[in-house]
């Protein structure tokens, strides 16, 4: 039997890199899936690549929104019936991170995506979890909330680790209700954010570091191993990328 046969997932940024990546892992592991984003045109061309029938669904959403987030959560319960794994992936980036550069606009809008939009999801979904006493949720955080340095931004830093801090807090309180947390921190993934770094990749650089679907098989790690077992954190990088 599939890792996953007859579970429902969402996935929030869901129409490209790690999201498309998960929900594409999930799908062959026997999931029926929904993914979520900002763009209603990519999260098509996304569903139209995964081709999996009835068992994918897409709906746009800002996350940043809570009505949105609830619209979400509300049509792909009607749909499915329920949701077993909430992967929250959806979050941004801008070129001009540096403290000096950042206005109260930019910080406010990190914020609501990256760390809001996260609470927001799980305050959705949580409570049809708790009441089956069976649930995963996974936040797709960054090493940038376990290690602060410039690369990543003052902005997106605080973002990461009030991400970190939420999941982890969440996991504790959650111990004994049958709902599992995961905070998940990647170092350096190929995918579309990285159109947003001050300066440019090198193609040589791309090729040394992490791939979408290498952080989609650490969700799928931490998904299907059995209820007894936990995985609170978990950090993901590229071999030659530095970690102290």
């Amino acid at each position: 039997m599939s890792k996953l046969s007859g579970k429902i997932a969402v996935i929030t940024g869901g129409g490209s890199g790690i999201g498309l990546a998960v929900a594409e892992s999930f799908l062959k592991e026997g999931a029926s899936v929904a993914i979520s984003g900002r763009d209603g045109a990519k999260l098509q061309r996304a569903a139209e690549q995964l081709n999996a029938g009835t068992r994918l669904i897409h709906h746009p959403a800002d996350v940043a929104d809570p009505a949105q987030v609830a619209a979400l959560v509300e049509k792909v319960t009607k749909h499915f019936g329920r949701i077993d794994v909430l992967v929250n992936n959806a979050g941004l980036n801008f070129k001009k991170r540096g403290f000096r550069e950042l206005t109260p606009e930019s910080w406010q809008l990190m914020m609501r995506t990256n760390l809001d939009g996260v609470f927001y999801c799980i305050q959705a979904v949580l409570p049809q979890m708790l009441e089956r006493k069976d649930g995963y949720i996974v936040n797709i955080s960054s090493v940038a909330g376990k290690r602060s340095n410039p690369l990543g931004g003052a902005a997106y830093n605080a973002s990461k680790f009030g991400v970190t801090a939420l999941g982890l807090c969440l996991g504790a309180e959650e111990k004994d209700s049958g709902v599992r947390v995961s905070n998940i921190y990647p170092g350096e993934v190929d995918t579309p954010i990285l159109a947003h770094r001050p300066a440019p990749l090198s193609e040589q650089h791309r090729q040394t570091i992490l791939q979408p679907e290498d952080v989609a098989a650490a969700v799928l790690f931490v998904t299907t191993l059995p209820p007894r077992v936990s995985i609170p954190e978990l950090i993901i990088k590229p071999t030659a990328q530095v970690y102290i």
